[in-house]
């Protein structure tokens, strides 16, 4: 690559987001995880070595690394790994004419939308989130991209963020059709 090439791929990055989610938000994925996948291969692997001690103990030697192997390490590795990995892309900023944010853990996305397509702004707070204090806001767009969610705000962020985003988008123009 050439030396003006380079500096204008350097000029064309996008950098992150400036406002991480709310902290409480990986204990929030921990226990979306312990109850969605996390939590089921563990149980899985307890009642599969439970009945094999109790009927076939002699399926143990080859059964217990086998579900070692299978279940609980990764069980145990989507438990630890994925929320800290989720709160490290997470991030959400609004500026003045766009609204921009970083989610996803494996297949991590970024998605910026002028505040001057902006339909709705909803907030939700799910049973689980409740009980951690948290929210997600949901913009919706004139995009076929879908919407854009802002996942582990706190209630007050969130709120908060609705509200500017709201304001922000009456403010910004919208384009001629």
């Amino acid at each position: 690559m050439s030396e003006p090439e380079a500096e204008l791929h350097a000029a064309l990055v996008l950098r992150p987001p400036r406002h991480r989610v709310d902290p409480r938000a990986r204990r929030w994925w921990a226990a979306q995880a312990l109850l969605t996948l996390s939590g089921p291969m563990l149980l899985t692997a307890l009642v599969m070595a439970v009945l094999s001690v109790l009927f076939f103990p002699g399926a143990l030697p080859w059964l217990g690394p086998l579900l070692l192997i299978a279940l609980v390490v990764p069980g145990l590795g989507y438990l630890v790994v994925m929320p800290r990995w989720r709160y490290a892309v997470h991030a959400w900023e609004l500026g003045e004419r766009a609204v921009y944010a970083a989610g996803g853990w494996f297949w991590q996305k970024r998605r910026i939308a002028p505040l001057s397509r902006v339909q709705t702004v909803d907030t939700v707070r799910g049973p689980l989130q409740r009980r951690y204090g948290l929210a997600t806001v949901t913009v919706t767009t004139a995009s076929t991209a879908g919407d854009i969610k802002i996942a582990g705000l706190s209630d007050a962020d969130a709120e908060e963020l609705s509200r500017r985003i709201g304001e922000a988008a009456q403010q910004v123009p919208g384009d001629a059709v």
